[in-house]
């Protein structure tokens, strides 16, 4: 299965050749449900890990103060559902039988806190990238294998534990570990990727509107508006799951206004961040559509509720991007994340 972009609606070079010089190749991910193996590229998909290597964990944080789901009780409401979608049925008949609504409020239900243990967590597998999948994204030498882990709660934004980078090389590890550890809970469930392959696919960018000079995002702004077409939504940066690249737009705020903000600085030794890492709401924008592939004007089985544009059933904030940055100078640094 193969995925195409689209030509972008216009050639902006050819007005604008000093944009020329700015384009990035990124690579969109573009998951599809399907059942990864460690041996894999995939979002939330099993990690090559050595039997030998510790799990990581989350910062200690809180104890659990509201009923909370556990990662089986997530992905079993959201297979029940799916499979509800899927079946046909008439136009005054309920979606789920008896039976399986009386299931789906048990499993929402979740667990009394007092019954949960305390303390640091495993985090989860979130990405597993091999660099044969993904050229756009510089490794570290001897590198050819990244993974990403997290904590599937409210502190995925800044420089914490709570998302981790693993670089290594795949053909040293010799055991796999097969039964990794599992949160005894998980805070968000919007915030659990359902497993997923990737159909990875090259794309050329432009930097974002806020990275622009301002004198020259004025002009292709203007020029933009009179063409009928949107530079963010349309031109320059690719929505969706994708690595390398150029950041995300900042949609819902500003950016920090200064280089010199920590913001944009790595977390651990105050190098400059790069962009390595784009996890979306969605895989296309919803107004123009212009960055949806070719391939997809069908429907997945269980569309709407495990829709194209959310393979992973995963929701950053309110349906923003969480964009992961890494440290140039040491990429095994904690890496920064903001919502965007």
């Amino acid at each position: 299965m193969t995925r195409t972009t689209p030509s972008r609606p216009l050639d902006i070079t050819a007005v604008f050749p000093e944009l020329a010089g700015l384009t990035r190749m990124a690579t969109r991910l573009h998951p599809t449900p399907g059942t990864p193996t460690v041996h894999d590229s995939s979002v939330g998909g099993p990690l090559l890990w050595p039997a030998d290597e510790p799990w990581p964990e989350d910062e200690s944080g809180y104890p659990p103060v509201k009923p909370l789901q556990t990662l089986a009780d997530v992905h079993q409401e959201r297979a029940l559902l799916t499979q509800a979608w899927a079946r046909p049925r008439g136009a005054q008949e309920n979606l789920l039988s008896a039976q399986e609504s009386e299931t789906v409020e048990r499993l929402r239900a979740g667990h009394d806190p007092a019954l949960l243990p305390t303390g640091p967590q495993p985090l989860i597998p979130l990405v597993q990238l091999y660099a044969r999948d993904v050229p756009a994204l510089p490794f570290p030498e001897g590198a050819d294998l990244l993974q990403v882990l997290w904590a599937p709660g409210s502190g995925i934004e800044g420089c914490s534990a709570n998302v981790q980078l693993r670089w290594r090389r795949a053909s040293d590890v010799q055991e796999v570990l097969r039964t990794p550890p599992e949160p005894a809970y998980v805070e968000c469930d919007d915030h659990v990727p359902e497993p997923c392959l990737l159909q990875p696919e090259s794309v050329q960018e432009f930097p974002p509107g806020h990275l622009l000079d301002q004198a020259l995002k004025k002009r292709v702004y203007d020029w933009c508006e009179q063409k009928s077409v949107s530079y963010q939504s349309d031109l320059s940066v690719a929505p969706g799951w994708k690595a390398g690249g150029w950041p995300a737009p900042f949609t819902f705020r500003d950016p920090a206004d200064s280089d010199e903000d920590e913001e944009w600085q790595c977390g651990e030794c105050g190098g400059r961040l790069e962009a390595l890492l784009t996890v979306d709401s969605s895989e296309w924008d919803g107004n123009s559509g212009s960055w949806r592939p070719a391939e997809t004007a069908s429907k997945l089985v269980g569309d709407p509720y495990r829709s194209l544009r959310n393979p992973t059933m995963m929701t950053i904030g309110r349906g923003y991007t969480l964009q992961v940055y890494s440290c140039v100078s040491t990429p095994s640094h904690l890496p920064r994340t903001i919502m965007q």
